[in-house]
């Protein structure tokens, strides 16, 4: 039997503010009894579908870019839109990597430089 994925773990300075990034990001909730000051929290996972995504408080900051990072890929607006949504939520533009033909994906990096891709979506992939 193989192993899954239980969650989805963020290192941080700031895990309330972090977290509420995220969950802005992915659509999800903070727990009622989460507070600024928190060293850990997690965030609820609509219907239990998916990992969970866990944010721990480190006394290190980020000293690079991470070699594992996540992918997102919208699911009711084109990447371009996603990333503009981003962008306004506190997210700054990494690299760019979009094509003029549409291919392509953006780096963006989170409000403590963590990095993630936006990819298209499936309809602009299947479209």
């Amino acid at each position: 039997m193989s192993s899954t994925i239980h969650n989805v773990s963020f290192h941080c300075a700031d895990t309330y503010e972090l977290a509420r990034f995220w969950a802005a990001v992915l659509d999800r909730s903070l727990r009622p009894e989460d507070q600024p000051g928190d060293d850990e929290i997690t965030l609820l996972a609509p219907d239990s579908v998916g990992p969970q995504v866990f944010f721990q408080q480190v006394p290190e900051g980020n000293s690079g870019p991470s070699r594992l990072h996540v992918c997102l890929q919208p699911a009711d607006r084109t990447r371009d839109e996603e990333v503009e949504r981003l962008l306004g939520l506190g997210a700054t533009l990494a690299a760019d990597h979009r094509r003029p033909d549409g291919t392509g994906w953006a780096v963006l990096a989170d409000p403590e430089g963590n990095e993630f891709c936006v990819e298209r979506s499936v309809a602009e992939r299947t479209g």
